[in-house]
């Protein structure tokens, strides 16, 4: 099983998602960002290193918000995520093809990879 992490990023009471790119296994897909978590790197240093890589922001990574596993056809996942706080930069578009800043009743008009619902979910319910 594959270990990837994902960033709850807030500001002024939006989350920020971003959508894959049109060559991706999940083009046009949108999901919280982060990725897969290199060998002997924990979960937070995983976020500030794929934040840094695919938008060119620190974050600060805060605490544990929940977990969601998933098999795709590639393999299982469990998705890890953290609530995280924009520290410095701004963003960039690196890797994604589209960001948006959304409230949480907001999240049902995007199309989510499957292993980001569940966080999905767990945010539109006011949980935390």
């Amino acid at each position: 099983m594959k270990e990837v992490t994902a960033a709850i990023i807030l500001k002024d009471n939006k989350i920020l998602i971003a959508q894959r790119a049109p060559d991706d296994k999940l083009a046009g897909k949108w999901e919280f960002p982060g990725g897969k978590i290199e060998p002997s790197e924990t979960p937070q240093e995983c976020l500030k290193r794929e934040i840094r890589e695919e938008l060119d922001v620190e974050i600060e990574v805060l605490d544990f918000f929940g977990e969601s596993i998933y098999t795709y056809h590639s393999g299982t996942i469990q998705l890890m995520a953290f609530w995280c706080k924009l520290i410095s930069g701004d963003l960039k578009l690196k890797v994604h093809n589209e960001i948006a800043w959304v409230n949480h009743n907001e999240l049902d008009l995007y199309d989510f990879a499957p292993a980001d619902i569940p966080l999905v979910e767990k945010l539109k319910g006011g949980s935390n």
